[in-house]
């Protein structure tokens, strides 16, 4: 597969660095939405970070010093500069076709979803004095909510934007992306630009399919195991099946969203795995495969910035 990604700089920025956006709206304040907050009011404390969600995760992120500005209703993002949906998936997009019905002014939206194509169609439907911008920023914890937010989160991770939208009166689609990929480099985030078929492709790949891989050894060695199995397993099974302690909500809906992607990427792994089957007797052919990972493994560790 070759990369379909343009690389950019990142560079974090220190307290106090020029504001991007004067009036940040957060809505949704879980892993992703409450570490942008977190991020954002620490980098920028002149600006204005608003969150929506439910007013007991509001409760949470404001002890927590996570946003200025909390309400459970899309009317409190009437005056931002920046709309960030950070719901799960299918939630973003509902909440998109929703926005019209409370901004009447021109704002630029984006997202962190882990899927792009069906919420670009959703997107192409909006007014045109907005305009958005597709994200996914590739960081992440097994652990959920604004309990698990933090402001590093990001701090040299891809963020992936797409060229997708209308464009909105006054802020042409390039000059959203421009402050956008400014926005994310002062989180610490190294930005990249690719179009949505080509992101919803390779995220099948190298997210999407390690989550289900790691879901499925889990309860494949479960099933078999049982707990008292379990607890005599070494650390490779732990760190093997880390992500199969992710949220199942979240997961629905990129499964969901992104199922013609991820089943090509599964039939992939399975057809794998049925010639390792095979040859389990081959010592060659068990080395080749051993090798091939090892070859692969190394590549992987060589560009992780984690």
């Amino acid at each position: 597969m070759t990369n379909p990604v343009i690389p950019l700089t990142a560079a974090g920025q220190p307290p106090g660095a020029p504001l991007v956006f004067q009036r940040i709206g957060i809505i949704g304040l879980g892993l992703m939405g409450g570490s942008i907050a977190l991020a954002a009011r620490g980098i920028w404390p002149a600006g204005l970070v608003i969150g929506v969600d439910r007013n007991e995760v509001l409760e949470r992120a404001v002890a927590r010093h996570a946003i200025d500005v909390a309400a459970s209703d899309l009317t409190i993002v009437r005056e931002a500069d920046l709309v960030i949906l950070a719901a799960p998936v299918l939630q973003n997009i509902e909440i998109l076709h929703r926005l019209p019905d409370y901004v009447d002014k021109p704002v630029i939206v984006t997202d962190v979803g882990s899927t792009k194509r069906a919420i670009a169609r959703a997107a192409a439907t909006l007014p045109p004095r907005f305009t958005f911008v597709g994200g996914h920023p590739l960081a992440g914890s097994t652990h959920s909510g604004i309990e698990a937010a933090r402001p590093d989160l990001f701090a040299g991770r891809p963020w992936l934007f797409t060229r997708a939208g209308g464009e909105a009166a006054g802020e042409p689609r390039e000059e959203a992306l421009r402050r956008l990929l400014q926005f994310v480099r002062a989180l610490g985030a190294a930005p990249h630009v690719v179009d949505p078929e080509a992101h919803d492709r390779l995220v099948a790949f190298i997210s999407h399919l390690p989550q289900l891989a790691a879901s499925a050894l889990m309860q494949a060695v479960g099933d078999a195991a049982g707990a008292e199995g379990l607890a005599l397993a070494g650390r490779g099974l732990i760190d093997t099946t880390r992500l199969a302690g992710s949220p199942a909500e979240m997961w629905a809906d990129i499964c969901s969203s992104n199922a013609d992607e991820i089943g090509p990427a599964i039939d992939t792994l399975v057809s794998l795995l049925r010639q390792v089957r095979l040859g389990l007797q081959d010592r060659e052919a068990i080395a080749r495969f051993f090798d091939a990972a090892r070859r692969w493994r190394e590549a992987l560790v060589g560009v992780d910035r984690r």
